[in-house]
């Protein structure tokens, strides 16, 4: 199963494949975004250790259960052969209300197949007043035209 664009990747296929994540990610369907990740993928989310595509999509599901209207924005940071460096905020609440933005930086490595093998994540979050949230589309896929990172500073 292959998972195009596929590496060697260039500016141009990694600012797609960065999209495509986005994209994948603002479903929050992790039965379909772990479909991205190698079977064997090695993850650092934060200081957590996750192995494989199970493990993934087990994360994924407990991560979105508790982080409500999830809105995500990815940026390209650098990329190298089969590497992906990336940027990102996402905004979420709580079940009692209480919203958060979050900020990181991902590193992603591919397999041939366009599979992720790796990502290694850090992530900072605070609490947001819910006037000061920026993500405002209707939940799913970001808008084209909607602002990216570098529009908000973040």
């Amino acid at each position: 199963m292959s998972r195009l664009p596929l590496p060697p990747f260039t500016r141009q296929s990694a600012i797609v494949k960065v999209r495509l994540a986005e994209d994948a990610w603002n479903s929050r369907d992790a039965a379909t975004v772990a479909l991205a990740y190698s079977p064997n993928t090695r993850w650092r989310n934060r200081a957590q250790f996750i192995f494989g595509r199970s493990e993934v999509e087990a994360f994924l599901r407990r991560k979105w259960a508790r982080e409500l209207d999830y809105r995500l924005i990815k940026a390209l940071w650098a990329v190298e052969g089969r590497r992906i460096a990336v940027r990102f905020a996402y905004e979420h609440h709580d079940d009692s209300g209480t919203w958060f933005r979050a900020y990181g930086n991902e590193n992603w490595c591919f397999d041939d197949e366009g599979l992720m093998t790796h990502r290694h994540a850090s992530i900072n979050e605070h609490p947001i007043a819910e006037t000061d949230r920026r993500f405002l589309w209707p939940l799913g896929r970001r808008p084209d035209d909607h602002p990216g990172l570098s529009e908000y500073d973040f």
